[in-house]
């Protein structure tokens, strides 16, 4: 979470509650991936609130270092392919299958590269009108590109699935996204961040509509006369 460290722990608990609530409802191993977004959120603001401890003490900077490297490697490596893969195990439409194959390729290459800036490039976290900014020396010319494809792949395989509602969760990413760069324009990664932690409880809540199209589907294909 962007705001305290105490607000970044609450969040976590709450998210890891919910994470495994919605994986103990999986019933297939292709759930899986969609089932724990919370709980890799969870990781993700619990590694922020040990950042913000961590920044408020001069003395810590390697803590802060590693713990910089953590959070940005959930937000800017494991997100974009995360994402993609977990909506396109889920999927059973050949043609929207497709799509998100398509959407997958597209991540895989985004996390390449933005694992490969964070290693090569400066990074920092600094604290800023109770905010936590990240400073990012990435190359200017393709930081454009990249956070289209980023938004691309992060928001939009929602728009794509087959299954009842899950469009939802992409509507809400979207417009919590639209939110952080009008109101929040110096602090996007971490209060991003923050906003889809919060959507991804969503998860449980969608999990039954994952748990019915597994069934449809298996039924369809034990019985070739089902329609």
């Amino acid at each position: 979470m962007c705001f305290s460290a105490n607000a970044s722990f609450g969040a976590g608990v709450v998210l890891t509650v919910i994470g495994v609530a919605s994986v103990r409802k999986s019933q297939h191993p292709s759930q899986l991936l969609f089932a724990s977004i919370p709980l890799f959120f969870a990781a993700q603001q619990i590694t922020e609130g040990f950042l913000w401890l961590a920044l408020r003490n001069p003395d810590q900077l390697i803590r802060q270092q590693f713990l910089t490297y953590i959070f940005l490697f959930f937000a800017q490596v494991l997100w974009p392919l995360w994402v993609p893969i977990a909506l396109l195990l889920v999927e059973k439409q050949t043609t929207r299958k497709n799509i998100q194959r398509l959407l997958v390729g597209i991540g895989a290459i985004i996390s390449v590269y933005l694992a490969y800036c964070l290693m090569t490039y400066r990074v920092e976290a600094k604290i800023i009108e109770h905010h936590i900014s990240y400073i990012q020396d990435y190359p200017i010319t393709l930081r454009g590109y990249g956070a289209l494809f980023y938004i691309l792949v992060t928001i939009f395989p929602p728009f794509f699935s087959h299954i009842k509602r899950m469009w939802l969760l992409g509507l809400t990413i979207l417009l919590s996204f639209i939110l952080t760069v009008v109101f929040y324009e110096y602090y996007v990664i971490s209060v991003w961040c923050f906003f889809a932690s919060i959507v991804s409880v969503s998860v449980y809540l969608l999990m039954p509509g994952v748990q019915n199209s597994h069934q449809h589907h298996l039924t369809k294909n034990a019985n070739p006369n089902f329609y």
